[in-house]
């Protein structure tokens, strides 16, 4: 009768109840898993190598330590379901938490047993439901998670995501020691910046970056589609997409890195569809076995012409672009968790007492940026032909279009000094060209990230020529085949390069 009894006999079944030994048969058969993970997913090279590299190993050596990884990228790239993707692939049983909004150290290492209504953390409770001791565990939204006065949960997961600590794993409620070096941890983030430098330094990091047009084009074709014609009950029907038509919804219905946008566009046209052959009399074959007056063999094409017909208006018009290259105009590139951009910036000289306007919602970084390309400008200003005293008169206005979109970063460096120079000259740079970079103020070019987007972004809108900071050719391998082909790449290590390059006409004596 006493309550300690009831509170002893759900501790002790929790003990019974969770997997000490029990362990599914790994699939051993690399052939096989990578058979799996491209039926699954397009592309994604590095974390399916990883994942075979691993099944490799397993095979050579029966006892080890599970990975640890930590799948980083946009939103919509296929994170979560490729560790779905990977469970199947290695035979493996597959669990799945949230941590976004996740605040309470408790959620992960429970409560005591001394509380009442005390459970263990989640990560005993999902490997109670798993069934064994070596599942697949996605850790979904890891850079979500906040803090409080209840703890710090990020801090909680510095001993699960450590191969060196986690086979001794104790939890509050349990208060045993917990093996969970068997257990193949996945996270994923769209940010790794947002995660703790001691949790980012546990994980091994595999970026997921966004898709080409090209690539979303076969995502679509390969997988969304036949998913979507499936899911709203037409696999009896002849329905086609045009590639033209793919192409004209990925370019001016969605502007995303990753495909979940593309996914709702193409499930719009298919119910449209689905409501048409409803309208004209059509239905599937097993529905019109005893009603001969409903019509069979229901055949649609979809192309660019006839897609506003089943989406309405375009949605987006693509970045802003010049076509016309004039003095003081210039595009840069910047990266958004949506993906590259084309980044236009403007330079107006007007009569005034030497300030620097800058407009366009841009942050410190970004300001400081255009303060050091005016900086350099000056103390060059003999090289580029211009008065020592140019600013006494004069006010420089700077401004980056589309002003309701915070702007901020270091990698508009090189585009601002351009943009500058360019007016100060009363010079245009090379036609259809973009660029990006950070600079300092003895003039040289460091190296950026994003480059895969914003390359995208340039080829995205037909620009033919790219310059960016030498420490940044290697990222140009990772491009597809048609990015590299149609675009001319400059890579510049000081400003000095790059201005040549920009202005070739203009400063033939600049050595």
């Amino acid at each position: 009768m006493s309550p300690e009894s009831g509170v002893l006999r759900t501790y002790l079944e929790w003990i019974a109840d969770l997997p000490w030994s029990n362990q599914s048969e790994d699939n051993y058969n690399i052939k096989l898993a990578e058979t799996i993970l491209d039926e699954d997913h397009f592309d994604m090279k590095k974390p399916k190598e990883r994942v075979l590299d691993f099944i490799a190993v397993h095979q050579l050596k029966e006892s080890m330590k599970g990975p640890i990884l930590c799948f980083v990228g946009p939103p919509g790239t296929g994170k979560t379901s490729l560790g779905r993707s990977v469970a199947r692939a290695l035979n493996r049983e597959f669990i799945r938490i949230s941590l976004g909004g996740v605040r309470d150290e408790a959620e992960i290492r429970g409560h005591r047993k001394t509380y009442v209504g005390a459970l263990p953390g989640k990560i005993l409770q999902s490997l109670k439901k798993a069934g064994t001791i070596n599942p697949v565990f996605l850790l979904d939204e890891i850079d979500k998670m906040a803090s409080d006065y209840k703890g710090d949960p990020s801090s909680a997961l510095l001993e699960v995501l450590d191969p060196e600590q986690n086979s001794t794993f104790v939890d509050h409620y349990l208060e045993l020691p917990y093996d969970l070096s068997k257990v193949m941890f996945i996270t994923t983030a769209n940010s790794a910046y947002s995660i703790p430098h001691p949790l980012r330094d546990r994980m091994e990091v595999i970026e997921t970056p966004g898709y080409t047009d090209l690539e979303k084009e076969k995502i679509a074709s390969s997988f969304i589609i036949p998913k979507q014609v499936k899911e709203n009950g037409l696999e009896w029907a002849d329905i086609k997409f045009r590639k033209s038509a793919i192409l004209s919804i990925i370019r001016n219905y969605t502007m995303e890195s990753g495909v979940r946008n593309l996914e709702r566009e193409i499930a719009a046209v298919v119910r449209k569809v689905a409501r048409k052959a409803v309208t004209e009399g059509y239905s599937s074959p097993e529905k019109i076995e005893d009603r001969p007056e409903i019509k069979k063999n229901f055949k649609i094409t979809i192309s660019a012409k006839n897609l506003h017909i089943f989406l309405g208006h375009e949605k987006f018009n693509g970045d802003l672009v010049y076509n016309q290259s004039s003095p003081g105009l210039v595009h840069g590139l910047a990266w958004t968790e949506m993906g590259g951009r084309l980044l236009p910036v403007e330079v107006a000289l007007l009569k005034g007492t030497g300030k620097l306007i800058l407009t366009g919602s841009l942050g410190d970084v970004m300001k400081e940026s255009a303060q050091i390309g005016l900086s350099f400008i000056r103390s060059y200003h003999e090289t580029f032909g211009i008065d020592a005293d140019f600013q006494k008169e004069m006010d420089i206005h700077i401004h980056v279009p589309q002003g309701a979109i915070p702007k901020d970063g270091p990698s508009a460096g090189i585009t601002l000094t351009s943009a500058m120079l360019s007016a100060l000259t009363d010079q245009p740079i090379i036609a259809n060209t973009a660029m990006t970079g950070e600079i300092t103020l003895t003039g040289r070019v460091l190296p950026i990230g994003g480059v895969k987007e914003k390359v995208l972004a340039a080829y995205r809108n037909k620009m033919t020529t790219v310059l960016l900071p030498l420490e940044n050719k290697k990222d140009i391998e990772e491009l597809p085949v048609e990015v590299k082909s149609s675009i001319t790449f400059i890579f510049a290590s000081s400003v000095k390069e790059a201005l040549l390059t920009l202005f070739p006409d203009t400063f033939p004596d600049y050595t």
